[in-house]
């Protein structure tokens, strides 16, 4: 017992000398939850859905000014030609129509309980929760209008738009393998540092093997190991969950290698920096983490503070993952494809540079 005492004493001693592991395994943990703090209470969670007033009466401005009272809803004015459009780019989340002679129809309806009035309303049947929650308002807002009445004088007509915003298993699957790719190459900085903790970087080196074969071969082996990642995750998308890969395999395939290289660029200068194998693994959860949560891997940039969305704009997994929903899936883009090539081969120069100048071998 007293052996096991003061071996634990000497272990606590070593890890407070440590002071990149005692700041990355305790401090760390505090920036997160400023960090979600500030994505759960500041993002903007309204569901924004095209109005048409094709009535322009007393009537269809009072039934606007109801939807206009339901917190979750944002409306935005428009023609219907617009509206569709915005609708189908995914602007917008749905569409309601006032047609002309809402007034006159709703007036005969609550005199005649055998007649109603119509409100259209355009939703995408692929987007479940979007649609779920337009056609539960329009239905809330409705019968808030029909109290009293016999029957219902006025009913919602639902109309199918098919939009270019993906449903949510399309959306994460490229999403997913951009996550994927990203760890992939961030974790390489681990083994790396282990390596040169334990001697062998040292041994190694003094072998007639040249520097850059002995990096080659790191990289080349993670690559098949992304290339095997990539093929279980489309596999699994396209043949569990029917996401349909629509877009060019071979310019995704392209993406999906610059992407692992910056990754792994990025994992070279952890490792160049972290002294020990914990100060490595306290670094990396640095890295990944807000690259996960802040690059729209999970949820649509839109959905985040505007602050936090030009953070977004800086990280090389947020280009990855939407050019491969636009190359997969054929997502609405973000940025033009050449955008997302250009950031995420600037990130391998840059970072394949810093290594190449930091990087210690012993």
């Amino acid at each position: 017992m007293t052996a096991l005492i003061a071996l634990t004493i000497a272990n606590i001693r070593s890890y407070l000398r440590n002071r990149q592991a005692v700041f990355w395994t305790l401090m760390f943990p505090l920036i997160f939850i400023f960090l979600f703090g500030a994505i759960f209470t500041g993002g903007n969670n309204s569901i924004k859905v095209g109005w048409v007033d094709a009535d322009r009466s007393e009537a269809s401005a009072q039934l606007r000014s109801a939807f206009a009272q339901v917190p979750i809803i944002k409306l935005v004015d428009l023609g219907q030609s617009d509206a569709l459009e915005q609708m189908r780019h995914g602007d917008v989340s749905g569409v309601i129509v006032v047609p002309a002679g809402y007034a006159r129809s709703a007036a005969e309806a609550r005199q005649d309980p055998s007649r109603q009035a119509n409100v259209i309303v355009y939703t995408d049947p692929s987007q479940i929760s979007a649609r779920g929650s337009v056609m539960q308002v329009t239905n809330g807002v409705l019968a808030q209008v029909n109290l009293g009445g016999r029957l219902p004088a006025i009913v919602a007509t639902a109309r199918d738009l098919q939009t270019q915003d993906l449903n949510a298993v399309s959306y994460l699957t490229p999403s997913i393998l951009g996550m994927a790719l990203m760890q992939l190459g961030v974790f390489s900085a681990i083994p790396l540092v282990a390596d040169r903790e334990n001697l062998i970087l040292k041994r190694l080196n003094a072998t007639p093997l040249r520097r850059w074969q002995l990096v080659g071969s790191n990289i080349v082996m993670r690559l098949l190991i992304g290339i095997v990642q990539t093929a279980l995750i489309i596999g699994v998308g396209a043949f569990v969950f029917h996401v349909q890969i629509s877009g060019n395999p071979l310019l995704g395939a392209g993406f999906a290698l610059v992407g692992a290289l910056s990754f792994l660029a990025l994992g070279y200068v952890i490792a160049s920096f972290a002294k020990t194998e914990d100060a490595a693994n306290g670094m990396v959860s640095a890295v990944q983490f807000p690259l996960m949560f802040l690059s729209g891997t999970f949820f649509p940039l839109e959905q985040m503070p505007n602050f936090l969305q030009v953070v977004a704009r800086a990280l090389p997994l947020t280009y990855l993952s939407d050019a491969l929903r636009q190359t997969m899936v054929n997502g609405a883009a973000l940025f033009p494809l050449w955008v997302c090539m250009a950031v995420l081969v600037g990130w391998s120069v840059v970072c394949f540079g810093i290594a190449a100048r930091f990087f210690r071998w012993q």
